[in-house]
């Protein structure tokens, strides 16, 4: 079953790696880099204090704990158990799948882009529903830049998912761990 269902994960991700163009290569590439997102984190800090500026704190506490959280479980743990070559690493892709140049580390099971991004995404959509409307858009970024990885030729579909679905548990507790503190304070403050 397993070996079924890895060969499904291969076989999709070299159809949808397939599909590249010379000149979406380097905006791809973009779009999966950290540091071309900090205009939308500052956006969303920006927002966030204007529209409950008594909660923030709480809620970027959040957000910093679901990141760590799913960031430390996907790269720190799951990569080096699993040992799962990235397909850009795999001697058997050589030559067959596109890839811009850069791989990353040797292995990609899970993929850490799609848990931090889809661990923001469920959060603050969790922390700030009523609050903050049209956030719902987040889940699009969090598809894009899943994407990227894919396109790029770093990770496996579903290396996608599972990060994917990781970054939503994540997301989750974190949001239950963050109402759980701040009400046992509230409750040590008023007595």
């Amino acid at each position: 079953m397993i070996e079924t269902l890895k060969k499904w994960d291969e076989d999709l991700f070299l159809w949808l790696n397939s599909f590249h163009a010379d000149w979406l290569d380097p905006i791809m590439f973009q779009m999966t880099e950290t540091v071309t997102w900090i205009p939308l984190y500052a956006f969303l800090i920006y927002w966030i204090f204007k529209v409950d500026r008594a909660n923030a704190w709480w809620v970027l506490g959040g957000v910093a704990l679901t990141i760590l959280a799913a960031d430390q479980f996907t790269s720190g743990f799951l990569k080096p158990l699993m040992e799962r070559l990235r397909p850009c690493h795999d001697p058997r892709w050589e030559g067959t799948i596109h890839n811009y140049g850069r791989c990353g580390g040797l292995y990609g099971f899970v993929s850490s882009h799609a848990a931090n991004t889809f661990g923001l995404a469920v959060f603050l959509n969790r922390k700030l529903k009523g609050k903050m409307k049209h956030l719902r858009w987040l889940y699009l970024y969090a598809v894009v830049v899943s994407y990227t990885r894919i396109y790029l030729g770093v990770h496996y579909p579903f290396d996608i998912l599972l990060g994917a679905t990781i970054g939503t548990i994540v997301a989750w507790i974190s949001w239950f761990f963050i109402v759980f503190v701040k009400r046992k304070l509230i409750k040590q403050a008023l007595k």
